[in-house]
């Protein structure tokens, strides 16, 4: 929000719980899964391990923060914006959102002057 990227994402990725596990010594430290959001990483004897993992619900919160806030694709009274707020690192990236019925396919390359193409026809400068 507050228009971050570089910040937010690092935020981001020190929570995702893919992040725990990316080296076989990360694994039986973590000793939990990588794929769902852990209540507790806890320190001390047990340094690292996670716990209390299916109970959060806070997958789908991470979900939405990723794309609706790094990645900026929200739907707001069935209209659909994009506003990204991603890492100065990443020169472009793509998402194949579904919303209904709807199929797209977006491609961003952040930059100073966003473009907007729906079928390859210019709708509208984000400058």
């Amino acid at each position: 929000m507050l228009g971050e990227g570089d910040r937010a994402y690092a935020l981001l990725s020190k929570l995702m719980p893919i992040h725990h596990a990316l080296t076989l010594r990360d694994v039986q430290r973590y000793r939990v899964e990588p794929y769902v959001v852990a209540a507790d990483v806890y320190s001390g004897a047990h340094e690292g391990r996670g716990g209390w993992t299916w109970y959060t619900g806070a997958a789908g919160w991470m979900y939405r923060i990723a794309v609706e806030w790094i990645l900026g694709i929200r739907i707001a009274g069935g209209c659909l914006t994009i506003r990204p707020c991603v890492p100065s690192s990443w020169a472009a990236y793509s998402v194949r959102f579904r919303y209904k019925s709807a199929s797209y396919d977006i491609r961003v390359q952040p930059g100073p002057n966003l473009e907007v193409r729906v079928d390859g026809l210019l709708q509208g400068r984000l400058d």
